[in-house]
């Protein structure tokens, strides 16, 4: 039987689209979450414990992406019982960095068929065959898949890093800017590249006090944290 072949999603593609049980009832995915962003994200296997670092980390933080607009849905090849086990488990018994009593409530999918793993290329045979790597799509409001990052199964990943990505997104997004290296909200963006010589000119000689211009190719301008978030976080 010959086997099926998923081609990789790419940034700038449809996010695939799957119907799927998470322990929050079944989801059509990306159709049930039209104009939020998401970041959908797989783990290797319930009941280990960086995954069960990650998921109190992400369960903690769910009410600060929710405020940018931004679901967030969890994969693992792991059956709904164990799902469910596992998180009553956290709740009840796991305590880490100061959190515990950590109740998650965004959907944890179930994917004992790997359709999803397969789709969305988390299945890495290099690191395993029967296990997803961490794996982590921030998806926009129409469906677009904007980012992707792969961690292999032993490291955890960056919460800071992946919220800051959502912000970086979101601000290019709403004020038509590129964010600098290590930029965070607040710090001074970049002005898209002059697309024509008159235009390189006149940013060279313009007394903009907002635009720094270090050559013709090269210009930031100031734009306030205050800004930022007035405009992208929900009222």
């Amino acid at each position: 039987m010959e086997e099926k072949v998923f081609a990789m999603p790419r940034i700038g593609e449809k996010a695939p689209e799957f119907k799927a049980i998470t322990t929050q009832g079944e989801i059509n995915f990306p159709s049930d979450y039209k104009g939020s962003w998401v970041i959908l994200f797989s783990h290797p296997a319930d009941f280990t414990p960086v995954c069960t670092s990650e998921f109190m980390t992400f369960a903690t933080l769910e009410s600060k992406f929710n405020e940018a607009n931004c679901k967030l849905v969890g994969l693992s090849v792991d059956g709904l019982y164990s799902h469910i086990a596992w998180l009553r488990t956290i709740k009840e018994k796991i305590e880490y960095k100061g959190m515990k009593n950590v109740e998650v409530t965004f959907p944890l999918i179930e994917d004992i068929t790997m359709n999803v793993a397969q789709k969305y290329g988390m299945m890495m045979p290099g690191e395993s065959d029967t296990k997803a790597v961490r794996a982590v799509f921030i998806i926009d409001p129409k469906g677009i898949i904007r980012t992707i990052l792969y961690y292999p199964i032993s490291t955890g990943r960056n919460f800071d890093e992946l919220y800051r990505i959502l912000i970086a997104l979101q601000t290019a997004d709403e004020f038509g800017v590129a964010t600098p290296a290590d930029w965070r909200p607040g710090d001074e963006v970049i002005v898209p590249t002059a697309g024509s010589c008159g235009v390189a000119k006149k940013r060279m000689e313009s007394k903009d006090e907002d635009i720094k211009c270090y050559d013709w190719f090269f210009c930031t301008k100031k734009l306030e944290k205050e800004t930022i978030f007035k405009k992208i976080l929900k009222k």
